[in-house]
C-alpha cells in the first residue's frame, strides 16, 4: 500500500474512532428550501405565513423582502449578521407572479427516533443498522451550535438515555443541567413532546464493543423510518432475504455471527475488514455493518455476539456471499489471534427475476427439482408394485393371443377386449345398426369376445364388415 493509501486508511480509521458521535441533521432555518411548502424560499415581495399554533425558533441568515408576514403565537426569528427583512409591494418578483403565500412547514415533523435525521462519521464502506442510526446510550449527541432546530421526543415510556448533549453552544452531561435547560423558553422552543432525556452513561470502554441499547425503541424507529412508505417495507430484490438484529426491513446479502473471547477488539476487527477485504476490487460496492448485538440462548438468558452484516448495494450480486465465506475462512485461520471463537453464516438467496442459471442454482429451486424427481420415482415404483400384486393374486393374467385378461371375483371374465373392426354393429333381431360403443354403453367403440358368465356370445356383440370393406386389424 502506497503513502496515499496509508493516509486514506488512517483518516478512515479515525472516522471509526469518532463513531460514538451522532449529529442532528435537519433545521428550521428560514433559508432552507425544504422548510417551505413549495420547496423554495419565499419570492421577493411575497407573503410569508408561519403555523399559528406552533412554537418554533427560525434562524435567518440572509436579507429578504416580503409584502406580508404572519408570525406564530409563540416563536422567535434569530437574525444572523447582515440578515433582515424589508417591506416590498406584492408581486415585486416577476417570476412569482400572483403566487399564494409561502407556508412554513410544520416544525414538529422531526422526531428523535427517525434514523433518517441523524448522521454519524462512518468510514467508507460501513453503515449502521436502523436501531443504531439513532443515538445509542453511550453516544455523544450534537445539535447545530448556531442553528435553529426542533426535536420531538416521541411517546416512549422510558427516558432516552445518552452520554451527553451539545446544543446552542452548551454541553450537558448531568440530568440536573439538562432538565433546567428543557424547562426554559429556549428549551421548549427546541424540544417538545412527552418523552424524556437522561444523561450520565459512560463512554463504551469495552474493547469488544457495547450494545447500542435502543432495542426497545425499535418499533418507534421503524414506524418513523417507514412512514413515507405507508408503514410497509419495500420488497426485497432477492429470495430468502435476511433481517439482521436491529434492522427494520429485509435485505439481500449475508450475515456472519461471531462469538468471541475477552481478547476480541471491535475497532481492530473493523480496521481489518477495511484494510484486508473492503479495499479489494472484488468487494467494491459492498456495505458492511459491524456491531455488538443481543443474542438469546435456549435458556432465554441475554448474551451478546458480534454481528457482521454484508449488503449488496450495486447492480452486481453475490459479492456479499463471497465476502462472508472469506470472513468465515479468515476466522478458521486467524480466529485465535483475533479473539474469535466461532463464526456462523447466513446468506440470502438468488435475485428475484434473475437469470435462469441463478434461479436454478438457488436452494429453493434445487430442492423443488429434487422433490419432483423423488415424487416421479415413487409413482413409478407404486405402479410396478400394483402390477406385481395383481399378478400374484390372479386378478391380472396374460392370455396368449388375446392380450391382457382381468379376472373378476366370480366365474365371469372379460377376455381379450379388442377395438371394433367396423364402425357399426347390429342389434339382435332388429337388423338396425348402431355404434358398437352403445352396445354395452362404452365410451369408445369396441367389441368384447369370449365368455360372459359362461353364456355364448350374443349376436349384438359381433360385428360384421360391410360388403367390399376390407377388415383391418386393430391394435390392442
Amino acid at each position: 500500500m502506497g503513502a496515499l493509501g496509508r493516509l486514506l486508511l488512517g483518516l478512515q480509521l479515525c472516522a471509526l474512532a469518532r463513531a460514538a458521535y451522532k449529529f442532528w441533521v435537519p433545521n428550521t432555518g428560514f433559508d432552507t428550501a425544504t422548510n417551505w411548502n413549495q420547496n423554495r424560499t419565499p419570492c421577493a415581495g411575497g407573503a410569508v405565513q408561519f403555523p399559528a399554533d406552533k412554537m418554533v425558533s427560525v434562524l435567518v441568515q440572509e436579507s429578504h423582502t416580503v409584502s406580508d408576514m404572519l408570525l406564530p403565537l409563540d416563536g422567535e426569528l434569530v437574525l444572523a449578521s447582515g440578515a433582515g427583512f424589508s417591506a416590498a409591494a406584492p408581486g415585486s418578483d416577476p417570476d412569482c407572479g400572483s403566487d399564494p403565500p409561502a407556508l412554513f412547514r410544520n416544525p414538529d415533523r422531526f422526531s428523535w427516533v427517525d434514523p433518517r435525521l441523524w448522521r454519524s462519521e462512518e468510514a467508507r464502506g460501513f453503515f449502521s443498522v436502523d436501531a443504531e442510526r439513532v443515538p445509542c446510550s453511550h453516544d455523544d449527541v450534537v445539535f447545530p451550535p448556531d442553528g435553529s432546530f426542533r426535536v420531538g421526543l416521541g411517546l416512549g415510556a422510558d427516558p432516552v438515555r445518552v452520554r451527553s448533549i451539545s446544543a446552542l453552544g452548551q454541553t450537558f452531561t448531568r440530568d440536573e443541567d439538562l432538565a433546567a435547560f428543557l424547562a426554559s423558553r429556549s428549551g421548549r422552543l427546541h424540544f417538545h413532546g412527552p418523552g424524556a432525556l437522561s444523561l450520565g452513561s459512560e463512554a463504551c470502554a469495552d474493547p469488544s464493543g457495547c450494545v447500542c441499547g435502543t432495542a426497545e425503541a425499535l418499533p418507534w424507529v421503524c414506524a418513523a423510518l417507514l412512514q413515507p412508505l405507508g408503514g410497509r417495507c419495500p420488497q426485497a430484490s432477492c429470495h430468502d432475504a435476511l433481517r439482521p438484529e436491529g434492522q427494520c426491513c429485509d435485505l439481500c446479502g449475508a450475515i456472519v455471527s461471531l462469538t468471541h473471547s475477552s481478547a476480541f477488539d471491535l475497532q481492530r476487527y473493523r480496521a481489518r475488514l477495511l484494510d484486508a477485504f473492503l479495499s479489494l476490487p472484488q468487494y467494491q460496492g459492498l456495505q458492511v455493518a459491524v456491531s455488538r448485538v443481543p443474542r438469546w440462548s435456549r435458556l432465554q438468558e441475554a448474551d451478546t455476539e458480534i454481528q457482521v452484516v454484508l449488503a449488496d448495494t450495486g447492480p452486481e450480486t453475490g459479492g456479499a456471499g463471497r465476502l462472508a465465506r472469506a470472513l468465515v475462512a479468515d476466522v478458521a485461520e486467524h480466529g485465535e489471534a483475533l479473539g474469535v471463537l466461532s463464526a456462523a453464516l447466513r446468506e440470502s438467496g438468488a435475485p428475484v427475476g434473475g437469470d435462469s442459471a441463478a434461479e436454478q442454482n438457488a436452494p429453493g429451486s434445487r430442492a423443488g427439482l429434487a422433490g419432483g424427481v423423488v415424487a416421479a420415482v415413487l409413482l413409478v415404483l407404486l405402479a410396478l408394485l400394483g402390477i406385481v400384486l395383481l399378478r400374484r393374486t390372479g386378478r391380472l393374467r396374460c392370455a396368449a393371443g388375446s392380450g391382457l385378461q382381468l379376472a373378476g371375483s366370480g366365474s365371469s371374465a372379460i377376455r381379450g377386449a379388442h377395438l371394433c373392426p367396423a364402425p357399426q354393429v347390429e342389434e339382435a333381431g332388429g337388423g338396425r345398426p348402431r355404434p358398437c360403443g352403445d352396445a354395452l354403453g362404452l365410451q369408445q367403440p369396441g367389441i368384447l369376445r369370449g365368455d360372459l358368465g359362461g353364456a355364448a356370445p350374443s349376436a349384438a356383440l359381433q360385428s360384421r364388415p360391410e360388403v367390399g370393406q376390407q377388415h383391418k386389424p386393430q391394435l390392442l
